[in-house]
């Protein structure tokens, strides 16, 4: 991946400098190609992605290992095999490749399924009565041109969503008013 800062001296070192492609790619250590790109276009970001990874030691493999982590899926997730115990298994079974192939597998895979479990939505249904929130709260309000405090029970019906106030102008204020 190129940054913004490598891309400009690439441009510099063209455009202002006049040094040829083949002076800039051996002055900053890229190849012709990726100067000759950075060149001929307006582009300020530039990152290689691979359609199709190759796994020719792991292939074998990954039936396995999907194998064991769907396993593992059902458990807690304090019971869950770690990327490294995976490798150690898979080692048991005959593979001959590295511990990093066997980590981004599991990374992508773990990485795949979490994507498809999080949308999950559960709507919350009620039947009439069911169901109410309800609070208590001290309001001060002005009666008969005394200003008094009063307690005011909050109710709120899960059903309708209908809210209800009910003020007790005698309730336990709990200061001894």
């Amino acid at each position: 991946m190129l940054t913004v800062e490598t891309i400009r001296k690439i441009r510099l070192s063209v455009h202002r400098d006049g040094k040829s492609i083949r002076k800039t790619a051996k002055d900053l250590h890229l190849s012709r190609n990726t100067v000759r790109k950075v060149i001929r276009s307006g582009e300020t970001f530039f990152q290689y992605e691979r359609n199709n990874q190759p796994r020719p030691k792991l292939g074998p493999f990954m039936e396995t290992l999907d194998a064991n982590l769907e396993e593992d899926e059902k458990l807690p997730k304090k019971l869950r095999r770690t990327a490294q115990i995976l490798f150690e298994a898979v080692q048991l079974n005959g593979y001959n490749g590295g511990y990093d192939s066997v980590r981004r597998y599991v990374q992508r895979w773990r990485k795949e399924r979490k994507t498809l479990s999080d949308k999950v939505f559960i709507p919350l249904v009620f039947e009439p009565g069911e169901a109410f929130q309800f609070d208590w709260s001290h309001e001060w309000v002005e009666l008969g041109g005394i200003r008094s405090k009063v307690k005011v029970a909050h109710l709120r019906l899960c059903l309708s969503r209908h809210f209800l106030c009910i003020a007790y102008p005698r309730g336990d204020s709990g200061d001894g008013i």
